[in-house]
């Protein structure tokens, strides 16, 4: 029986698009970083061993890694060389976890979520797979690695979009960039995993046709969430990740009761609770871990940053940070 799942998060990238001296993951969604949201999706998802291959600057992800209050391994990828050499950068972490699967995920995708990750293990493990790719429906898949199945709808293998073909350009079902793998199986599939004539890189995604060459079974699992798959490559990009994060956010919100009759200017950070019968109005930004209580009058115009607004507080035209309301 195999021991309890792992992950491997590759965090190397320096997004020169950013114009930023730190590297692309601590690039910030809605005030934390992106590495954040996918290290709080992996321990959400019961996954707490968890590895950081660091890269570009890789101090500045030590340095956030080092605040969090649990532990998380590193290895450093002095040559970036693509997604495969980032995981072989972490190849004695998977043998010390042998027996493990272990999720191999992007550092700068910050929607990949916990339910995801479990219902994907749950297929992958049930399924005895050697390698599960999650996969997202994208209407507009420029730029993603696309699916390509066999006869018995199965995963056969995942070409680049630089490597892809005309008619392979057209599939829309495309990589999310997480995988679930067998650890014995991914160590011995990177050996054979030769660098692309045209880039030069290794990549991951040729694991999957080794795997499935070797007699192990490969599989697909959709996410139900279409926006696993995004990322951001400059300030433009994350700027839409953003506006994603912040909608969300305010419909999850108003679906339990909290009142925000004109959304103008509302941001409200992931971490923040909201009690119910509570109105914000416009202008409003409620981030850190902030509580506002019931029946409150949030706004307008109000920053109100790692506070707790006691119940029926009215607060209007005000900064606050770090207080008991």
């Amino acid at each position: 029986m195999n021991e309890k799942p792992v992950a491997v998060i590759l965090a190397g990238g320096e997004g020169k698009r950013m114009k930023s001296e730190k590297p692309k993951v601590l690039c910030e969604v809605l005030f934390k970083p992106m590495l954040q949201w996918v290290i709080d999706a992996v321990k959400q998802s019961g996954i707490d061993d968890i590895c950081v291959v660091k890269g570009f600057n890789g101090h500045y992800v030590e340095e956030f890694l080092l605040s969090l209050p649990f532990k998380v391994n590193t290895v450093n990828q002095c040559k970036r060389l693509g997604t495969g050499h980032a995981v072989m950068m972490a190849e004695d972490f998977l043998k010390n976890h042998i027996n493990s699967d272990v999720l191999v995920l992007n550092g700068d995708s910050p929607f990949m979520d916990s339910e995801t990750i479990k219902s994907s293990y749950l297929y992958h493990s049930q399924n005895n797979m050697g390698c599960t790719v999650i996969s997202a429906q994208n209407q507009n898949p420029t730029g993603y690695g696309r699916i390509i199945k066999d006869n018995n709808n199965l995963l056969d293998r995942i070409v680049e979009e630089k490597e892809a073909t005309d008619q392979q350009r057209k599939i829309t079902e495309v990589n999310s960039g997480t995988y679930w793998f067998n650890c014995k199986a991914l160590i011995n599939s990177l050996k054979s995993v030769a660098p692309s004539e045209k880039t030069g890189e290794y990549y991951l995604t040729d694991t999957v046709h080794i795997i499935k060459k070797i007699g192990l079974k490969t599989g697909v699992f959709k996410a139900l969430n279409p926006d696993a798959v995004l990322g951001a490559n400059d300030c433009i990009q994350l700027n839409q990740l953003c506006e994603i994060a912040r909608k969300k956010i305010l419909q999850k919100n108003m679906s339990n009761g909290v009142n925000i009759p004109c959304t103008d200017g509302v941001i409200i950070g992931t971490d923040v609770k909201i009690d119910n019968m509570t109105t914000i109005l416009p202008s409003s930004v409620l981030i850190g871990n902030t509580k506002i209580g019931k029946g409150c009058i949030i706004g307008p115009s109000v920053l109100i940053d790692n506070c707790s607004v006691s119940d029926g507080k009215n607060i209007a035209v005000a900064a606050i940070k770090n207080q008991i309301i």
